[in-house]
């Protein structure tokens, strides 16, 4: 794992791309930092710098993750790490951990702002509310991480790569919004949990690449949901609430923003890790064994 790490986070920076990834991101950080923070002597630093700059891991992630796989499976060169003498786990966990120490490299810068401002006369509460709001941001974005290397692992072309884990980042992002549309009753969940079902029915069929089996999953799925919608369509609304808000992979970070050091908002970044990789690893699993 620790070859693969080293290649990764080399190749970053043999070219531009890892130069320009964290001159961007830092650089964003850095003007809102300026405007506000050092400007109007603001001293929260996560709401006024990371919270105001998360949409640019929108652009950020997918940039840095679009060729962790792809380029590999477009380059042929997959064939030979599945057939290396390392487990799927090691190229997985290798390629995320190089990833995210190069978005640690604009933690780092985020971390000297924050020193700038309690050497300016912050108090140490907000020191430690501050680098609490850092940590939750640096989960947040690994867990955008292994996002797009699942998504990466998934297509041959860089451009798909990113434009998916873009597609997929923003809906995240605009979740908050679109879960206000689905309150209004049990129609609107019974059509998101139709979605869903057709995509876990797809996902079988392919997998199994028997079309009775997707089917026959998405029949008795609908016939489960139409038994809910008839007669307890509560529970339908429910569940569907609690399916929307963990799909808000943003809304955890806004406790630390509020100044509230949240466990159970590290937890749900660490199992997004873990549910992504896990994916992930999957994937290479079975194409390692086709």
């Amino acid at each position: 794992m620790l070859a693969i790490f080293k290649r990764e986070f080399h190749g970053f920076f043999h070219g531009m791309m890892g130069y320009f990834l964290t001159a961007f991101l830092a650089a964003a950080s850095g003007l809102y930092f300026l405007a506000l923070n050092l400007a109007y002597g603001l001293t929260d630093f996560s709401y006024y710098t990371l919270y105001r700059t998360l949409f640019m891991l929108l652009l950020y992630i997918p940039v840095l993750t679009m060729r962790s796989l792809a380029e590999e499976r477009r380059s042929r060169t997959d064939q030979l790490l599945l057939t290396s003498p390392v487990s799927v786990w090691e190229i997985v966990l290798g390629k995320f951990f190089s990833m995210c120490a190069v978005f640690g490299l604009v933690c780092l810068v985020d971390v000297i702002m924050i020193l700038t401002l309690w050497g300016l006369g912050a108090t140490t509460s907000s020191l430690i509310a501050n680098l609490a709001g850092l940590l939750c941001y640096f989960l947040l974005g690994c867990s955008a991480i292994a996002l797009g290397e699942f998504v990466s692992g998934l297509t041959e072309s860089q451009i798909i790569a990113a434009v998916s884990s873009f597609s997929l980042l923003l809906l995240a992002y605009l979740m908050p919004s679109l879960r206000s549309m689905f309150y209004a009753g049990s129609a609107a969940s019974l059509l998101v949990f139709a979605g869903l079902s057709a995509a876990a029915a797809l996902a079988a069929g392919l997998r199994s690449r028997s079309l009775v089996l997707g089917c026959g999953i998405f029949t008795l799925l609908c016939m489960g949901l139409a038994a809910l919608f008839l007669f307890r369509s509560a529970w339908l609304i429910e569940a569907c609430s609690a399916v929307l808000e963990a799909l808000c992979l943003f809304i955890p970070f806004e406790d630390f923003v509020n100044g509230s050091f949240s466990i159970p908002a590290l937890l749900y970044y660490l199992s997004a890790i873990g549910l992504f990789l896990f994916f992930c690893g999957m994937n290479l699993e079975k194409r390692r064994w086709n």
